[in-house]
C-alpha cells in the first residue's frame, strides 16, 4: 500500500502544492500552481501524469483565495487519503531549522515570529490551518528555509550590534534555503560533485530575490538577514537603502 505525500510552498506571490506516492521512493503524482497571486494576470497551472494539462487565468486577490482554489481543485483529482503533509515555512527564529512535526507548539511559537516575516509567516500557518481540517489524520511537517543557511560563519552570521543581541537570537538567518539546496544538488546532479563544492554565487530570482555565496556545499554568506526584506531590491521589498535617502 503507496502512502501519499503533499508538500505545500507558499511564496509571496505564488502557491504550489505537488502529490508523491511512496513505496519505495516517492514519485511526483501531479503538481500544481497559482503564480502573480494578488495581479490580475495570476494564473492557475497543474501537471500530472494521469491528468490532462492545465493552464488558464483565474481570480486570486490574495493567498487564501488561491488555497481555495488549489484544496477544491485537489479533492477533484486526488479522493485518497493523504498520510503527511509537508510546507515550506520561510522562518523558524533560533529555535527552529531542522525538519519538524508541527504542533501546538510549533504553531505558537511561529506565531510569535510573525514580525520578522509578516509576508509569509501568517499565510503559512492559516495554510497549515487549512489543510488540518481538510486532512486532519495527516501529519504535518515544516521545513525552514533559513536551515541552509544555520552554521553560517561568524563573520556572516554576526550584525554590527552589540554581542548581547546575538543571545537572543538577533542575526543574519538568510532565506531561499530550501531552493538553495534544490539547486545545489541539480548542479552536482548535471556538472557533478567537483563544481558543485566549489566556490559559487547561487541566486534566487522570483518576487522575493537574493544571493548566496557557498563553498563546499555550505552557505558562508547571503545577502537576506534578519528578515527577508533586506537584500537587493525586490517587487514589494526595498531592501538595503542607503541610510543617506532619509
Amino acid at each position: 500500500m503507496s502512502l501519499h505525500i503533499l508538500t505545500i510552498n507558499a511564496g509571496s506571490s505564488s502557491l504550489k502544492l505537488a502529490l508523491f506516492g511512496v513505496e519505495d521512493s516517492p514519485k511526483k503524482s501531479f503538481e500544481a500552481v497559482i503564480d502573480d497571486i494578488g495581479s490580475p494576470a495570476a494564473a492557475f497551472a497543474a501537471t500530472g501524469a494521469k491528468l490532462p494539462a492545465v493552464n488558464k487565468p483565474v481570480a486570486a486577490p490574495d493567498h487564501q483565495a488561491a488555497a481555495r482554489l488549489l484544496t477544491d481543485w485537489l479533492k477533484q483529482v486526488h479522493e485518497g487519503t493523504i498520510d503527511a503533509i509537508g510546507h515550506r515555512i520561510v522562518h523558524g527564529g533560533p529555535k527552529y531549522y531542522e525538519p519538524h512535526v508541527i504542533d501546538d507548539t510549533v504553531m505558537e511559537d511561529l506565531g510569535k515570529l510573525t514580525l520578522f516575516d509578516p509576508e509569509h509567516l501568517p499565510i503559512e500557518l492559516q495554510l497549515i490551518g487549512v489543510f488540518q481540517a481538510l486532512y486532519p489524520n495527516a501529519t504535518q511537517t515544516a521545513c525552514f528555509d533559513t536551515a541552509f543557511h544555520h552554521d553560517l560563519p561568524n563573520v556572516a552570521r554576526l550584525l554590527p550590534i552589540p554581542r548581547q543581541y546575538a543571545a537572543k537570537g538577533i542575526r543574519r538567518y538568510g532565506f531561499h534555503g530550501v531552493s538553495y539546496a534544490f539547486v545545489l544538488s541539480e548542479l552536482e546532479r548535471l556538472e557533478g560533485a567537483e563544481v558543485a563544492q566549489g566556490r559559487l554565487i547561487l541566486a534566487h530570482l522570483g518576487n522575493g530575490v537574493s544571493l548566496t555565496a557557498v563553498h563546499q556545499g555550505k552557505s558562508i554568506d547571503t545577502t537576506m538577514g534578519l528578515t527577508p526584506a533586506s537584500g537587493v531590491p525586490m517587487s514589494s521589498r526595498a531592501g538595503d537603502l542607503d541610510p543617506g535617502l532619509a
